[in-house]
């Protein structure tokens, strides 16, 4: 009898558990390229990924961020979505954490990377779509598409002659950044440029700006 009562649990378990991974969302509003707010009156964040920020309050905008703003309004303001979390729920901010999927079944995401109008940003522990993500980077980047169309051709020039990254983070930074200087040697990556910490999946520190 406990047999059976256990198999019962965990066919319902299941049932739930398919339930929500299946259920799709209205999108009621687009903040940028990785933000969005859905039917839950909840905010969601794209996971694994980074779009150029939107200046407010008579900030100036980074480059290609209304682009990329606008390309993830198109792509699913018409539609609804689907959400697939990962190890974490949400951030600091107490927003969801998600990879968004069209109901075509393409990751929101990866297209946005792929279009050039995000760079990947992982942290441990959602790293599940790090190798998938990093494939569609590494594409927009050899066609020079988006964000990538001037950086990669023209760089900065303010550019290090290397950066120093933490294998922990996967974020890299100026070699004179603080947070570069608390680096475990364990975990010390050096890269001679942008591009080649761009290329494994690092994303840049956001007080030093590299």
């Amino acid at each position: 009898m406990k047999h059976k009562t256990l198999i019962i649990f965990l066919f319902i378990v299941f049932v739930c558990g398919s339930f929500v991974q299946t259920r799709h969302h209205h999108v009621k509003h687009v903040f940028d390229g990785d933000t969005i707010l859905i039917d839950t009156n909840e905010k969601v964040r794209y996971l694994g990924i980074d779009a150029p920020e939107i200046g407010y309050q008579g900030e100036k905008s980074e480059f290609m961020a209304l682009e990329s703003k606008d390309f993830n309004l198109h792509l699913i303001g018409m539609t609804r979505v689907r959400l697939e979390l990962d190890l974490e729920k949400k951030d600091r901010h107490g927003r969801l954490l998600a990879y968004v999927y069209l109901e075509t079944g393409e990751m929101v995401n990866c297209i946005l990377l792929r279009k050039g109008l995000a760079h990947i940003m992982v942290t441990r522990p959602n790293l599940k779509y790090l190798d998938l993500l990093l494939k569609h980077q590494r594409l927009a980047m050899v066609e020079k598409l988006g964000i990538w169309c001037r950086d990669l051709v023209t760089p900065p020039i303010t550019a290090e002659k290397y950066y120093l990254g933490s294998s922990k983070s996967y974020r890299f930074h100026r070699p004179r950044c603080p947070f570069a200087g608390e680096i475990l040697p364990r975990n010390l990556v050096r890269f001679k440029s942008r591009r080649e910490a761009f290329w494994v999946g690092f994303s840049p520190c956001k007080r030093c700006r590299p």
